[in-house]
């Protein structure tokens, strides 16, 4: 069915004239009938009844009318949706980050980007570090977020993307605070009784840091584990529940380190990763976006959450 006819349809519904409709619609007259013919041959059902003059509606005329000026509205508003969403998506700076850094780190560095390029409408992406920058190179996103350590470094070619050191993260292991308000359990633990140890799965970022930490202990732990998951969040959703030991980024835990609900379990067994963000500012168009790199290069280069 062609949209055309349901307008033709209202504008004889409204005007009851085949000749004044025409005219309106601006088609010949035998072109406007025939495209009613075609809705009612359509809809199988005869909607002009055609034994009287002036011309008015049959009883399924009168039913469609409302139900033709209903789809008209429904569609007129669902592209308007669309447009708008549209012009919406053109505006918004699409950024592909880690989960951790897009709950942790992201929402106060943006607050803090604003102050000096203004408003911004985002689109965060929140992968593991492998996928958000995969994302930038195959043009899915306009900014890639990611950890960065020399153990395990993001390789992005330097002819191609544009890098800035934006902050650093710190992670550390931690455990539910016990009654004196101490970590229940603590690195590296008493001989001969392993440690609870909630870890990440092995394809994700922070396992391969957490990893490089326990390998530089003097003192190896002895960790029996409990639960593996890609996901720092449900590290910390684990650790409130007392179900062990986690490292988790410093940014993830704040609001639990200050509500005493979790404690560092070894400040010594850390290590920082950079955080950098990435672009292909050669390519880019985006005004927002050509603001927010020259705004962290001039003076922002290292905003902290």
């Amino acid at each position: 069915m062609d949209t055309k006819w349901l307008e033709d349809f209202i504008t004889l519904a409204e005007t009851r004239s085949f000749s004044r409709a025409a005219e309106l619609r601006n088609v010949t007259q035998p072109a406007f009938s025939r495209r009613i013919q075609a809705l009612e041959a359509w809809l199988g059902s005869a909607l002009v009844d055609r034994t009287t003059y002036p011309t008015r509606l049959t009883p399924a005329g009168d039913v469609f009318r409302a139900e033709a000026l209903s789809m008209l509205a429904h569609l007129s508003e669902t592209r308007t949706l669309l447009r708008g969403r549209e012009h919406m998506d053109a505006e918004a700076v699409s950024i592909a980050m880690p989960h951790t850094l897009s709950l942790g780190f992201f929402p106060s560095w943006v607050k803090q980007l604003e102050q000096g390029v203004g408003r911004l409408s985002t689109k965060v992406t929140a992968l593991n570090v492998h996928d958000a920058a995969m994302t930038l190179v195959d043009g899915g996103c306009d900014l890639a977020m990611v950890y960065h350590h020399a153990s395990q470094p993001v390789q992005l070619d330097p002819t191609r993307f544009d890098m800035l050191p934006i902050g650093v993260e710190s992670i550390y292991p931690y455990a539910r605070c016990d009654e004196q308000g101490r970590a229940a359990y603590e690195l590296p633990g008493t001989p001969g009784q392993p440690i609870p140890f909630l870890s990440y799965a092995p394809n994700a970022y922070l396992r391969r840091m957490v990893d490089f930490i326990l390998a530089g202990m003097a003192s190896k732990p002895l960790l029996e584990i409990r639960c593996e998951t890609d996901m720092a969040e449900g590290l910390k959703a684990m650790l409130l529940e007392g179900h062990g030991l986690a490292f988790l980024p410093e940014n993830a835990v704040r609001r639990e380190i200050g509500q005493k609900l979790l404690a560092c379990a070894g400040r010594e067994y850390s290590m920082q990763m950079e955080i950098r963000i990435y672009c292909e500012c050669r390519r880019n168009t985006k005004e927002k976006v050509k603001a927010i790199w020259q705004s962290l290069s001039e003076g922002a280069g290292q905003l902290r959450a």
